[in-house]
């Protein structure tokens, strides 16, 4: 199983069903873009953009540009382990300075050339609301 998810993995698509209250979002927009790499050696680097993404309107984003840009983006990377259908990513260094030194666990499931990696139940990263994120990838090849 390790050895399936070994390469470039693009994203798909990207969505939180909050709990309790079931509500389903689209949580990076339509489109949203990203990468997720998984090494031979046990080294992962994940990088994720909203698909609504805006440049600054002059060469230095303004506070509230800069603000958008940061809550419109994941990036990560570090070591990664696998026990059962579970992938822990051991977060070295992140967009989040929270993040850095955690343990993020994803639950995967294979479907053809894509995976799905779903959170347990956790607060978003974004706004804290208890949520499973499903995050879908397609094989790179």
């Amino acid at each position: 199983m390790a050895s399936h998810l070994l390469g470039t993995w693009k994203l798909i698509s990207v969505i939180r069903e909050e709990v309790p209250s079931g509500t389903i979002i689209d949580l990076m927009g339509p489109n949203p873009q990203g990468f997720i790499t998984y090494s031979a050696d046990s080294r992962m680097v994940a990088l994720l953009v909203r698909s609504d993404r805006k440049k600054p309107a002059a060469k230095t984003a303004t506070a509230d540009e800069a603000e958008n840009l940061f809550r419109s983006v994941i990036s990560y990377a570090g070591t990664y382990t696998i026990s059962g259908n579970k992938v822990t990513h051991h977060v070295d260094i992140s967009w989040n300075e929270s993040w850095t030194g955690t343990k993020q666990v994803r639950i995967f499931k294979f479907e053809g050339n894509r995976v799905s990696l779903s959170t347990p139940v956790s607060p978003d990263p974004f706004d804290g609301k208890m949520s499973i994120r499903s995050l879908v990838w397609e094989k790179v090849e």
